[in-house]
């Protein structure tokens, strides 16, 4: 049954309040332990706490700024449907952190600045995509290049960005601890994002049965960068023959296939289930593992 006009906008309300929420963590993150520390984790926001050293200008508002580029591009790529809910919530956490600078750092020890502030900003983004929007800038970046190049895998692009940003802060900052605990931020940043959007699970076990199952395929495939495999099954109820979608999610791609299965068919039936471990290409080496 479709959402009536009231349950929509109550659905949209709740959904950037939720953002609203995420965006505060993620703010507080950055403000009170990363920048006042020259913590530069990886992605944009480690790029806007570095130029933030050489010009004056806030780091929130670097942060909205550098996205400004990169959020035209996915206008350009995924049009406005993707990107309305990304430019609210970088609107937030610019604005949100500027403000938070005022009050200053809760702590000048390094370690637990970076431990702190990568809890706060990973948890922020976890409540962000569970919401249904991003933070934009490498997200967005990436989702391109993986169009482009779908073999590529997600972990290694975003490592590579991360690595450069990292890198890049013991240059700018002058030692070598610079990088370490921004090392450790981000690390400890990817590890908190996984926890909020998925417990203890590694991953997801996504059965779908739609009579729609071409242009689910088809999403899944371009829009989400997933390997599907097709089973065939027979409904009991009409004696009809069924495609069954099988596919494994990692990390925030199974919200993904949650939403483009709500667009092409709500009425279609899907089981989702943990899966602790996934062998194969793109994931892990059963040989490298069991080693």
């Amino acid at each position: 049954m479709p959402k009536s006009k009231s349950s929509k906008m109550i659905a949209g309300i709740k959904k950037y309040i939720t953002i609203f929420l995420g965006a505060i963590f993620y703010a507080a993150g950055i403000a009170f332990f990363l920048n006042p520390n020259d913590l530069a984790p990886g992605g944009v926001t480690g790029i806007a706490i570095l130029l933030n050293r050489f010009v004056p200008i806030e780091t929130g508002t670097l942060i909205l700024l550098l996205n400004i580029p990169i959020i035209l591009l996915g206008i350009w790529k995924f049009g406005w449907k993707f990107i309305v809910s990304t430019i609210y919530t970088l609107i937030m956490v610019s604005g949100l952190t500027n403000v938070m600078e005022y009050i200053g750092p809760l702590t000048e020890d390094r370690m637990l600045a970076a431990i702190v502030g990568a809890v706060l900003v990973g948890t922020g983004i976890g409540i962000v995509f569970k919401a249904g929007s991003t933070t934009g800038g490498i997200d967005i970046i990436i989702k391109i290049i993986k169009q482009k190049f779908p073999h590529k895998k997600t972990g290694s692009l975003f490592l590579l960005f991360d690595s450069a940003v990292i890198i890049a802060a013991g240059i700018v900052f002058g030692n070598i601890e610079a990088s370490i605990y921004a090392s450790i931020a981000t690390v400890v940043s990817m590890y908190t994002l996984d926890a909020v959007l998925y417990g203890k699970d590694g991953a997801r076990l996504i059965y779908i049965i739609s009579d729609h199952a071409d242009a689910l395929t088809e999403s899944l495939l371009h829009e989400a960068g997933l390997g599907v495999t097709w089973l065939y099954g027979e409904g009991t109820f009409q004696n009809k023959e069924k495609k069954i979608i099988m596919c494994v999610a990692d990390k925030k791609k199974a919200l993904q296939v949650e939403e483009i299965v709500k667009e092409h068919d709500p009425a279609s039936f899907m089981i989702v289930s943990s899966a602790s471990e996934i062998y194969g290409e793109g994931y892990k080496n059963i040989f490298a593992e069991k080693i």
